[in-house]
C-alpha cells in the first residue's frame, strides 16, 4: 500500500499539513513524503475504509478524516477536526480529483457529470482555501494545488477534466494575490505519474518504451511530486508564489509528430 523511506530535506516537527485525496496515488505519496520530513498530516478522502488503512500504515503523525471535499459543510467540519486534533494548520495540499480525463465523449457528457468533476477538482480547492485561510495566515502558511499538464494540452473527450485543471491553475494565481503576503499559493502540474501501489508497480512494471519516450528517461513517480510539494511548502520557497510547476519528465517540451 505504501512504503516509507527517510526523505531528504529539512525537518518540520510540529507543522501540520492537510492533504486531500490522500488515500491513494499522488495524494498518498505527498502525505508520506511530508511525514518523512517531520510533518503531521491530516489525510482527507471520501474512501473511508482505505483512508483509515493508509493512516495506520503512515503512523502516529497521520490522521485520517473522511470527507467529500465538494460539500462545503463537510469542508468546514474537516478543517475544524484538523484544528481540534493538532491546534494549527500550516499547509494545504488540494489534490482530490475525479481522474477520468477521457471517459466521456462530448456528446455523451452529461451536465451532472460535468458539474461533479468541476465541484471536486476545482470548487473544492476554493472551499478549502476559503475555510483554511485564517489559520494559514496565522502560521504564514502555504497552499499547493495539484493540477495537471492537461490544463495546457488535451486528448479527445477530456473536456470536464481539462476545464477543471485549467481553472485550478487560474485559481492558483488568484489565491496567491488575494492571500499574500501571509500565504503563498503555487500549483504542481504532473504529467504521467505511475501512482499505483508499490506492490503493483513491481508486479506489473511499465514497458521500456513508456520510459524511453520521456526526455528525462523515465515515467514519473509519486515521490517526484512529493519532493516538489514539500519544497514549495518549506521556507526555502519563501519567494515563490502564484506559479505553476510542471513535473512531466519534459514531455510538454517535446515536439511530437507522426512520421
Amino acid at each position: 500500500m505504501i512504503e516509507l523511506d527517510a526523505a531528504a530535506g529539512s525537518f518540520h516537527d510540529g507543522r501540520v499539513a492537510l492533504v486531500t485525496g490522500a488515500a491513494r496515488g499522488i495524494g498518498l505519496g505527498v502525505a508520506a513524503w511530508l511525514i518523512c520530513e517531520g510533518w503531521k498530516v491530516v489525510l482527507a478522502d471520501a474512501d473511508e475504509a482505505r483512508g483509515h488503512k493508509v493512516a495506520e500504515a503512515l503512523g502516529e503523525r497521520a490522521l485520517f478524516i473522511a470527507a467529500d471535499v465538494a460539500d462545503e459543510g463537510q469542508v468546514v467540519g474537516l478543517v475544524a477536526k484538523a484544528l481540534a486534533q493538532f491546534g494549527r494548520l500550516d499547509a494545504l495540499v488540494n489534490n482530490a480529483a475525479i481522474a477520468d480525463p477521457h471517459n466521456h465523449t462530448l456528446e455523451s457528457l452529461t451536465l451532472a457529470h460535468w458539474n461533479r468533476v468541476l465541484a471536486v477538482n476545482l470548487s473544492a480547492a476554493m472551499l478549502l482555501a476559503k475555510h483554511s485561510a485564517p489559520y494559514l495566515r496565522a502560521r504564514q502558511g502555504a497552499i499547493v494545488n495539484i493540477t495537471s499538464t492537461r490544463a495546457g494540452q488535451s486528448e479527445a473527450d477530456s473536456e470536464a477534466y481539462a476545464a477543471s485543471k485549467g481553472g485550478l491553475v487560474a485559481l492558483t494565481h488568484a489565491l496567491a494575490i488575494s492571500l499574500g503576503p501571509e500565504v503563498r499559493v503555487n500549483a504542481v502540474s504532473p504529467g504521467w505519474i505511475d501512482a499505483r501501489d508499490p506492490s503493483r508497480r513491481r508486479a506489473e512494471p511499465l514497458r521500456a518504451a513508456d520510459h524511453a519516450q520521456h526526455p528525462a528517461g523515465r515515467v514519473g513517480t509519486v515521490e517526484d511530486v512529493g519532493a516538489l510539494v514539500a519544497w514549495l511548502l518549506s521556507a526555502a520557497a519563501g519567494f515563490v508564489t502564484g506559479q505553476e510547476f510542471v513535473v512531466d519528465g519534459g514531455m510538454t517540451r517535446k515536439m511530437i509528430y507522426a512520421e
